[in-house]
């Protein structure tokens, strides 16, 4: 059921996405009365495959017996041997049938063992982590962990398609827009208590992801056509019936051979004119078939489910071509292949097929439908994609029942104001949330604190919330109202000897990235962890103040941390518009003790030294 009617995207109160879940279980009962469910399926499949195996078993050992009663002794006739045959046969079939399902019940339990994990804090490093979509150059993606052991990626990815992550990735590190992601977030609410759709799309095949390369099936789709010549199919077809109609009046001694040989003669011309055009079908079909077989199971499921949102209604109908779904039109192709393949790998069949013309036939056909559907292909793998995306997004916020979906607007300066914000790669229990605002009237934060206090952390929790909200998903946060936003991030400079870059210069590089963003007029968060800190404190102290006050200036929006108590003066230049905040520490017990809970004002101690002295430093 959706959370919210079609229509025009607009934001989604979170009263009414969680209002599906209200009556239903909560995720881990749910996933735990399901992960029993699926272990007891296949200890009773394995028990069943077992006992088949063992029939199977006695039944060749009776086949063994009556063969030397029949055919040793001569005591029985020979025709019983036909009577454990054809139990063999049915039990091979049974074990067969008890096989897909054993695999199945596997595929659901190992399903519900991840889900589970993800829900005890124990999926870092048993997802994918993305790695492929790292680019170290992008302005936020690793200072905000996106990809990576550990990272948003890991934890939201559950796509079986490459189509499917890419597109999940694009959303985390490209912005959405006031028209794209709140549609995103209606298709997330609708999809978010469809558990069942999830995991039979999870279990559909065992190798889709590795099976389905979406850039060549795309390309395969849109190659230039294969030409034959003009009239060369009813050519085909006529050549074809005319000599299983010359073949039949010779065995009916209707006519002689000669009407037939004359035929195959012209069907021989036939083949070598058409011969190069066919082999260009045959070579280029053959993977491409396999991937349709498999985007065809995804599309059929999806087919038959009823959507409302716009964003999965739209979907839904990229998914059809003049009318027909797509898994209709790649189910015609299956068999045009498997009728091509038949005569390509049985022996006995091909001199029937060569009379018949029935390679060129088929590959004509093949032809036929790539140029019909062909371009269709990409549209169908980037709506999987997409569909997978949202499931992904939708799969967290089931997952996730405190998240509620932000309100995006768009009025004026850009804004960031979250209540009771947390880190979402953080467990919901083990968060501390803290308020934030940014806006117009304070533009600037300076977080202050010792060591280990919760400042990157802050930072990073008020990114990824940013992140997922233009993503279409929902934010860890008990409300969030943000503007279109830029976000930039400086918080894990690194030097680089292949670059000849060091660390600073690293920095420096992307500050000015983000400084770039402000300069376009584009509206920008920005997140600097420990500012400039690769150089000298007077020479910071004036880069940092310059830096700050121009961002400000050009409209920009975010937060600074930093260790050095001399920075926290930057709000005397800027005024109201900046506001010193900091996280404290206390020692209890000889061990220092955090609480990760924000107040105003600057920082008045420090926790260094005793760091220095915890870990055996003789300061």
């Amino acid at each position: 059921m959706a959370c919210n009617e079609g229509g025009a995207p607009r934001p989604l109160p979170a009263v009414l996405c969680l209002e599906s879940l209200l009556h239903s279980d909560s995720p881990r009962e749910e996933y735990r009365r399901r992960l029993d469910g699926w272990r007891a399926a296949h200890e009773r499949s394995e028990r069943q495959f077992r006992q088949l195996g063992n029939a199977r078993l006695a039944t060749g050992i009776s086949a063994l017996v009556i063969a030397a009663l029949a055919l040793g002794a001569a005591w029985i006739s020979a025709w019983w041997l036909l009577a454990p045959l054809a139990v063999f046969v049915a039990l091979a079939i049974a074990q067969d049938r008890v096989d897909v399902r054993r695999q199945a019940s596997a595929r659901g339990a190992a399903y519900y063992e991840r889900a589970g994990a993800r829900l005890e804090n124990r999926w870092i490093g048993a997802g994918n982590p993305g790695e492929r979509f790292r680019d170290p150059k992008h302005i936020y993606a690793d200072d905000l962990d996106l990809f990576g052991r550990g990272s948003l990626f890991e934890l939201l990815s559950t796509a079986r398609t490459a189509a499917g992550e890419r597109t999940l990735a694009h959303w985390l590190l490209a912005p959405g827009n006031l028209r794209e992601a709140p549609a995103r977030q209606q298709g997330v609410a609708e999809l978010r208590p469809r558990i069942e759709l999830r995991e039979e799309l999870a279990l559909i095949g065992d190798d889709i992801r590795g099976a389905v390369d979406a850039k060549a099936l795309a390309e395969w789709g849109d190659r230039p056509r294969v030409h034959f010549f003009r009239g060369s199919r009813p050519v085909a077809l006529a050549l074809g019936s005319a000599a299983l109609l010359t073949l039949l009046l010779f065995l009916a001694h209707v006519v002689d051979l000669r009407p037939f040989l004359a035929v195959i003669l012209g069907e021989l011309i036939f083949g070598l004119l058409v011969r190069d055009s066919v082999l260009q079908v045959i070579d280029a079909v053959s993977t491409p078939a396999a991937e349709l077989r498999l985007l065809g199971l995804l599309l059929e499921r999806l087919e038959r489910e009823p959507f409302t949102s716009e964003a999965l209604v739209a979907l839904a109908q990229s998914w059809k071509v003049h009318g027909t779904a797509a898994s209709v039109h790649i189910r015609r192709v299956e068999r045009l292949v498997e009728h091509l393949d038949s005569a390509r790998h049985h022996q006995f069949f091909r001199l029937v097929a060569a009379a018949l013309v029935w390679i060129p036939q088929f590959a004509m056909a093949i032809e036929a439908w790539r140029a019909e559907c062909g371009p269709h292909i990409g549209t169908w793998m980037s709506a999987v994609g997409e569909f997978e995306a949202l499931c992904s997004l939708a799969c967290y916020a089931y997952e996730r029942p405190d998240a509620v979906f932000p309100e995006l607007a768009g009025d004026g300066e850009p804004f960031f104001d979250a209540g009771e914000l947390r880190h979402p790669l953080i467990p919901a229990q083990e968060a501390v949330a803290n308020d934030v605002r940014l806006d117009g009237e304070c533009r600037l934060w300076i977080v202050s604190g010792s060591n280990m206090s919760g400042k990157s952390t802050l930072l990073r929790a008020v990114g990824l919330n940013a992140v997922l909200a233009w993503a279409g998903a929902p934010v860890t946060c008990a409300r969030l109202r943000i503007s279109p936003l830029h976000i930039g991030a400086s918080m894990r400079a690194n030097d680089s000897l292949t670059d000849h870059r060091s660390r600073f210069y690293a920095e420096i590089s992307r500050l000015r990235e983000i400084v770039d963003l402000a300069r376009a007029g584009l509206p920008t968060l920005f997140l600097l962890d420990e500012l400039l800190s690769g150089t000298n404190s007077h020479d910071r102290r004036i880069g940092a103040d310059a830096l700050v006050r121009g961002l400000v200036e050009r409209g920009a929006i975010g937060m600074l941390t930093t260790h050095d108590l001399a920075l926290a003066g930057i709000s005397d230049a800027i005024g109201p518009r900046a506001r010193n905040v900091h996280f404290e520490d206390h020692l209890e017990g000889g061990e220092i003790r955090f609480d990760y809970r924000l107040r105003d004002g600057v920082v008045t101690r420090s926790n260094a030294l005793e760091l220095m002295r915890a870990v055996g430093l003789d300061v």
